[in-house]
């Protein structure tokens, strides 16, 4: 099963899986497969906001504004880390957001 995630795919943390906080780095265990994943400061950074249902762009705006990093890197590391917890069934698409006229910069 492959799922294109875009900017407006709505991402949630999966109900199969506990995690817990390690000083500013993330456990995450699989409660289907008993798995345990890790995931460090940057990981653990989204893997707190994806604990409600977020768009790829709220995820992405919001570690531009933590992280110094170049826009398109950022993107393409946070759709690497999403496709990787989708495959892995941590995370799930809950649909697409409707893109908003917001005010021009």
């Amino acid at each position: 099963m492959s799922t294109s995630l875009s900017a407006n795919s709505i991402v949630v943390a999966s109900r199969n899986q506990v995690s817990c906080d390690l000083k500013g780095e993330a456990a995450v265990l699989n409660l289907k497969n008993s798995v345990y994943y890790g995931l460090e400061s940057v990981g653990a950074f989204v893997w707190n906001l994806v604990q409600r249902p977020r768009s790829v762009a709220e995820l992405q705006h919001a570690l531009l504004q933590e992280y110094d990093v170049e826009p398109a890197r950022c993107e393409s590391d946070l759709l690497g880390l999403l496709e990787k917890l989708l495959a892995e069934g941590l995370l799930e698409v809950k649909g697409e957001a409707i893109p908003s006229a917001g005010p021009a910069s």
